[in-house]
């Protein structure tokens, strides 16, 4: 029986350099009691943090400086935690290192509300003292939103409410990457194995319609029997989010999650009409798919399979880092050269273990080099993994290489275009350099996918939860039956008459990590629309647009997300970017 190996057993090679982050447990543990220290003392400029440039200068960079500290030993728990989510010693340390972060918001709470009480007229002057300049950009952004600030003592208590609003996800991720198990199913080759988060999706690709139904059943079969517990996790998380909102006087959370990257709701809701106004083209991809795979009824078990049924990319680890080198050589030398240097410099955690989280993404801690998690199995789909999340560790370098660290949080909006343009110029380069037809139909078929589960997927997602945010903010209670209604409802819209809805597929709302960060799916489907655009005009030569997306890729938060896809030639604001990506995707269907 082929089990998922230990922590232990994982190639050293296979590892993220950790250490570079600290040394050791011990030296985290030194940090920590330094920075618990701090966090417990009053600052000094509290109440006094209006009087003066000099004053306000000072405690920024206080301020600056402990969160600084507390975010690299916030980032090294979790991802000593993530390795291994069943190792008390780093759920302990990761849970520390949470309330150490609350503890330092609420510290500085006052520092909001002193800076909003001060008049106009002296801000201003405090704006144009060359002190200040550091943090001129930050400040106009805080003011800006002066309209959703509260007291001093109103802030402190939502800061300290912090860790109680973390609560749902935690829960989830405890019972998603730790507690639940799926048990065994009998493989293409007739042998028992086990059935993880991360083997489904391999299995969902299974040419064997078998083994794809019996990992559907298996995994569903899990989750539809802790459905009421998770309903009430995810309902916990919208209630907090919908607590927020209305303390902060907004008119909804979609408007409040993205007020902090000064998105207009108009974007969020392009989005959803745009699809909405193309799915046609999505039914046509079911018919498609349908046709393809040669069946009678199409099932939510049969969308993932390879509609090329005769051809197969099995893609080892070293393959997949050569692959990722020459197809992101456009984008130039220098960034090469450091893609090449995070492979053999210890950024990337490679493989699956027992307890590691499922999934993967970028991360770190300024002052080193980011970091990638990976779950690698050896599959064209990650392949691209790879050289999505090298992309945002990319886009993490060159913000870090040239902002402050006031600046070096790139918003949301934008993190997934650096990883999706990667992505676009990987299938360019695949089916440039593709050996024969069958080669080439498969890999359509491969970007045929990407943009059903990016583009059409999330915002299908991101229409769930403004739904279910929207029922929530009217009073209405998201059991588990009602969340399973409108997750049924939404899937009979986006797949059509030509699909079946099993049943399983209603809870698959129960299994979704990123609704637990409410708002944030969306920006797959928009960053995706917007990387197609960019590689596309890279691919075909336009040094203005390279050297546009190097600003952007430094620019961090120093611009709003508006801003810096303009850099690009990218207007966000208006929905012909989406529509363009649509059209690519009809485009494919008929080339398929």
């Amino acid at each position: 029986m082929k089990k998922t190996l230990s922590r232990s057993e994982i190639a050293q090679e296979d590892k993220w350099r950790i250490e570079d982050l600290y040394a050791s447990d011990d030296l985290w543990e030194k940090d920590y009691s330094r920075a618990q220290e701090m966090s417990v003392q009053p600052s000094a400029y509290a109440g006094k943090a209006g009087q003066d440039a000099i004053s306000l200068a000072a405690v920024l960079q206080e301020s600056e400086n402990e969160n600084r500290l507390a975010e690299r030993i916030y980032v090294y728990a979790f991802m000593k935690y993530y390795e291994d989510t069943a190792n008390a010693v780093y759920q302990e340390m990761s849970g520390k290192a949470q309330l150490l972060m609350v503890k330092i918001d609420e510290k500085y709470s006052f520092l909001r509300p002193e800076l909003l009480a001060v008049p106009d007229a002296d801000m201003q002057a405090f704006l144009d003292a060359p002190q200040v300049a550091p943090y001129r950009r930050l400040l106009e952004d805080m003011l800006a939103e002066k309209e959703h600030s509260l007291s001093e003592s109103e802030e402190k208590l939502l800061a300290g409410a912090g860790q109680l609003a973390d609560a749902p996800g935690e829960i989830f991720s405890k019972f998603n990457n730790a507690d639940i198990r799926f048990g065994e199913i009998i493989d293409e080759e007739g042998r028992p194995v086990e059935l993880t988060q991360s083997r489904y999706s391999v299995f969902m690709e299974s040419s064997d319609r078998r083994v794809r139904k019996d990992a559907f059943t298996a995994l569903y079969k899990q989750y539809s029997g802790f459905k009421n517990t998770l309903a009430a996790a995810y309902y916990g998380n919208v209630k907090q989010a919908v607590f927020f909102a209305k303390a902060r006087r907004y008119r909804s959370t979609l408007e409040m999650y993205l007020s902090g990257s000064f998105i207009p709701v108009s974007v969020y809701c392009n989005l959803i009409e745009t699809v909405h106004a193309n799915l046609d083209k999505m039914h046509d991809y079911v018919s498609l798919r349908k046709k393809a795979l040669g069946v009678s009824e199409l099932h939510f078990y049969d969308i993932y399979a390879p509609m090329v049924q005769d051809y197969h990319m099995e893609v080892d680890y070293a393959q997949a880092k050569s692959i990722a080198l020459e197809a992101l050589a456009p984008l130039g030398g220098d960034y090469i050269e450091k893609v090449r240097e995070g492979f053999d410099s210890g950024w990337v955690d490679v493989r699956e273990n027992t307890g590691k989280r499922t999934g993967a993404f970028s991360w770190g801690a300024y002052g080193t080099h980011p970091y990638v998690f990976l779950n690698y199995s050896d599959t064209l789909n990650d392949v691209f993994t790879l050289v999505h999340e090298m992309g945002h560790a990319m886009h993490t370098y060159y913000t870090n290489s040239t902002q402050p660290y006031t600046y070096s949080n790139y918003r949301i909006f934008v993190a997934e275009v650096a990883s999706t343009c990667n992505e676009a110029l990987l299938i360019a380069y695949l089916l440039k350099n593709c050996t024969c037809e069958q080669e080439r139909k498969y890999l359509v078929n491969h970007y045929l996918e990407q943009f059903k589960g990016t583009l059409f997927r999330q915002t299908m997602f991101a229409e769930f939860e403004m739904i279910t945010h929207r029922m929530a903010e009217e009073g209405k209670i998201l059991s588990a039956d009602s969340l399973c209604s409108v997750y049924r409802g939404l899937n009979e819209k986006y797949f059509g008459s030509g699909m079946v809805i099993d049943r399983e597929i209603e809870v698959e709302w129960a299994r979704i990590p990123h609704f637990y960060t409410p708002f944030y799916v969306y920006q797959y489907a928009t960053g995706f629309s917007a990387a197609v655009a960019i590689a596309g005009k890279i691919l075909a030569g336009d040094e203005k647009v390279l050297a546009g997306y190097k600003k952007f890729l430094s620019g961090g938060s120093s611009l709003h997300p508006i801003e810096l896809l303009a850099l690009c030639g990218i207007d966000m604001t208006q929905p012909q970017v989406i529509q363009d990506a649509l059209d690519v995707f009809g485009g494919l269907l008929d080339a398929f």
